[in-house]
């Protein structure tokens, strides 16, 4: 069973809640797939066990020595990369067209560096992510590393709790792809409500089972109902609404899950939907 949490956009509190899911489940397997900024680990401690590079994309170098010169590649070049017979690797694409059209064989595509593999041994079980270098390409495919990395510690009986990708790009696809089930974490605003929607029309899409929470819904209650009666046209299932609680700036500056603060009561809600969460989930296995 592999569930994700996502949310429309970054800054809904996704990992917050995911953070809070694993650890509460000692038993299951983390995965973090917002590798464009991973930090769920922070809260779960971290020791590396394992580490690796991920080669992500193609970069081509000219070879000077056997270049003539004929200019044919920095005219076939569609990204305009190639200028005064040189490779600006900031432009490049890894296309491979400058390759093929170069006769002199002048041109290679090198593998290129975009990011680095982790498996982490956390207080609470074995975590998957990755850090991808600012500005590198391929997230989607790192992602999908991520998550076959955690594969050599599955058994039959494991969840695996992935804390996804914000938005509907690329890494979203690949962060959901094949996963059971979706807790969506919508903050109740307009903005929210149309990237709930839009995050949701993906989790139909691949045929994942969707239940939503409200985060912070008690600040604007009349979007948080208008939220709720969306969800129950969508047939969506709310299964928690989280209140404001200042404890979870407390919890973030510490470092610490928001439910392992006894007087929060974000925290109290969030075991209520994990709880909650865990019965709907033998209905969908």
């Amino acid at each position: 069973m592999e569930l994700i949490v996502i949310s429309g956009k970054g800054g809904t509190g996704k990992t917050t809640v995911v953070g809070s899911f694993a650890y509460l489940s000692e038993e299951s397997l983390k995965v973090d797939c917002d590798v464009d900024a991973s930090n769920l680990h922070i809260l779960l401690g971290v020791n590396d066990i394992e580490k690796e590079a991920f080669i992500g994309a193609k970069v081509a170098h000219i070879d000077r020595e056997k270049c003539v010169k004929c200019g044919k590649c920095e005219n076939t070049c569609r990204f305009n990369a190639i200028s005064n017979f040189a490779i600006d690797p900031l432009k490049c694409e890894g296309c491979g067209v400058c390759n093929i059209v170069c006769k002199y064989e002048a041109i290679k595509l090198e593998d290129e560096v975009t990011g680095e593999t982790f498996i982490t041994d956390t207080d609470k079980g074995i975590l998957s992510r990755a850090e991808m270098i600012a500005g590198a390409e391929g997230s989607g495919k790192l992602v999908t590393t991520v998550r076959k990395n955690i594969s050599k510690y599955k058994k039959d009986e494991n969840l695996i709790i992935l804390d996804g990708s914000p938005g509907v790009g690329c890494a979203v696809m690949a962060s959901v792809t094949g996963c059971d089930a979706a807790l969506i974490v919508v903050e109740p605003t307009q903005s929210g409500l149309e990237d709930f929607l839009r995050v949701l029309s993906v989790t139909i899409l691949f045929g994942l089972t969707s239940f939503v929470c409200i985060n912070k819904y008690d600040i604007n209650e009349d979007m948080s109902n208008e939220i709720e009666k969306v969800c129950e046209k969508e047939n969506v299932e709310v299964i928690g609404k989280i209140p404001f609680d200042e404890m979870v700036k407390k919890s973030i500056n510490e470092l610490r899950p928001i439910v392992t603060y006894e007087n929060s009561n974000s925290g109290k809600e969030i075991r209520n939907i994990w709880k909650t969460l865990n019965e709907k989930l033998k209905e969908v296995n």
